[in-house]
C-alpha cells in the first residue's frame, strides 16, 4: 500500500505585489477558524471595503524586503522545498513505497492540488504533518479542515493519519537547544533570551484554544534543556492584528521595556516558526531589532528558525517515522 505524505504550512503569496498580497490575504482573512468573527457581516464589510484596499501595499513592501532570501521567490516556500527533500532522503531508504508532496493552507501550491498529486501516485494511506509544532484552531485545525474537504473529491478515501502537534518531541526541542547554543557560540549569551511567538486573540484561549499552553510547555522545555533560570528568558507573543486583546506580554513591548530597564544584549528566538519566513526576517529581524535599538538596547540578534537543519530533519523524519510503522 502506498503512503503518502503532505508536509503544509501556513503558505505565501505569489509574489511581493499588491496584486499577489491582496488575493493571498483575501484568502487568509475569509478563513473563520483564523478570524473567528463575532459578527460575521461586519467582518465582511470590514475586509473587502477597509483591509483589502488598504492591507496589500504595505504587506506588499514587506515581503520585497525578505523575497528571494532562499533562493528565487518566496523564502518559506523554498525552505520547504528543502526540508521535503531532506525528509524525502531519509525516509525513503528505510520505507517503500513513499510520496511526500508539499501543500500550503493558503496560496499556492494548495493543500488540494498536492493531495490530488498523491491520489495519482495511488497512495491509500495520508500522513498530514502540519508544521505547527504548537496546536491551534487558527492554523492546525483550519488544515485539518482543508484536508478533509480535499479528500471528499477523492473517489476512495484513503486512510489519514494526521499529526495534531509535536511541541513536546525531544527531537524538535534538542534542535531548538542545539540552534540557540551554536548562535550563542558565535555572538555570545545575551542578557535576555526572548522567547516570540505568533499571538492569537485572548478571546480564542478563553474559548478553548489550547495554544497558549502548548507555548508554555514548549517554553518550559526550552529552558529546562538549556538549564536557564527564569530571569535568564521571557517568554512573548508578536504579530498582533487588529484592535482587541491579543496574548500578551506582546514582543514589541517587552523590548522597549528591556532596552528602557537597562538591558543592553538580547537574541530573539521563535520556535513556533519551522520555517524564516515573513514573521521572523521582518517583524523579527528588522521591525523589532529597531524598536529595541532605539528604546537604548546595544546588541540585538535573531536565531534563525529551524528551517532544513540537519537536527530538524532528522526530527520529523523521525516524527513521520511513527506513523508509516
Amino acid at each position: 500500500m502506498k503512503t503518502g505524505i503532505l508536509l503544509t504550512n501556513l503558505g505565501t503569496p505569489d509574489a511581493p505585489t499588491k496584486t499577489a498580497l491582496k488575493r493571498y490575504l483575501k484568502q487568509f482573512l475569509s478563513d473563520e477558524r483564523v478570524i473567528q468573527p463575532k459578527n460575521k457581516r461586519i467582518w465582511w464589510l470590514a475586509l473587502n471595503v477597509v483591509i483589502l484596499n488598504i492591507r496589500p501595499a504595505k504587506s506588499a513592501l514587506n515581503y520585497a524586503k525578505i523575497w528571494s532570501t532562499f533562493g528565487k521567490g518566496s523564502p518559506l516556500l523554498n525552505i520547504t522545498h528543502l526540508q521535503a527533500k531532506g525528509i524525502t532522503k531519509l525516509l525513503e531508504n528505510d520505507f517503500d513505497s513513499l510520496a511526500l508532496e508539499v501543500g500550503m493552507r493558503y496560496g499556492n501550491p494548495s493543500i488540494d492540488s498536492a493531495l490530488k498529486k498523491l491520489e495519482a501516485k495511488g497512495c491509500k494511506k495520508i500522513v498530514v504533518l502540519p508544521m505547527y509544532p504548537q496546536y491551534s484552531d487558527t492554523t492546525t485545525s483550519s488544515t485539518r479542515d482543508a484536508v478533509d474537504m480535499a479528500l471528499k473529491n477523492w473517489e476512495n478515501t484513503p486512510e489519514l493519519v494526521f499529526i495534531r502537534d509535536y511541541y513536546q518531541d525531544n527531537g524538535y526541542i534538542q534542535s531548538l537547544v542545539n540552534s540557540i547554543i551554536e548562535h550563542q557560540q558565535k555572538h555570545g549569551k545575551p542578557d535576555k533570551l526572548i522567547i516570540s511567538f505568533h499571538g492569537i486573540p485572548q478571546r480564542f484561549v478563553d474559548n478553548g484554544d489550547i495554544y497558549y499552553d502548548h507555548c508554555v510547555n514548549t517554553v518550559k522545555l526550552l529552558a529546562e534543556a538549556l538549564k536557564l533560570s527564569v530571569d535568564d528568558y521571557q517568554l512573548c507573543f508578536q504579530s498582533i492584528f487588529g484592535r482587541e486583546e491579543w496574548l500578551k506580554p506582546q514582543t514589541k513591548d517587552s523590548l522597549e521595556a528591556l532596552a528602557q530597564d537597562g538591558i543592553k544584549h538580547v537574541q530573539v528566538v521563535c520556535p513556533g516558526f519551522s520555517v524564516d519566513c515573513l514573521e521572523t526576517l521582518e517583524e523579527i529581524d528588522k521591525e523589532n531589532r529597531e524598536y529595541f535599538m532605539q528604546a537604548g538596547g546595544k546588541q540585538f540578534s535573531y536565531i534563525p528558525a529551524l528551517n532544513d537543519r540537519k537536527d530538524h530533519i532528522q526530527a520529523l523524519s523521525n516524527i513521520l517515522a511513527q506513523q508509516l510503522t
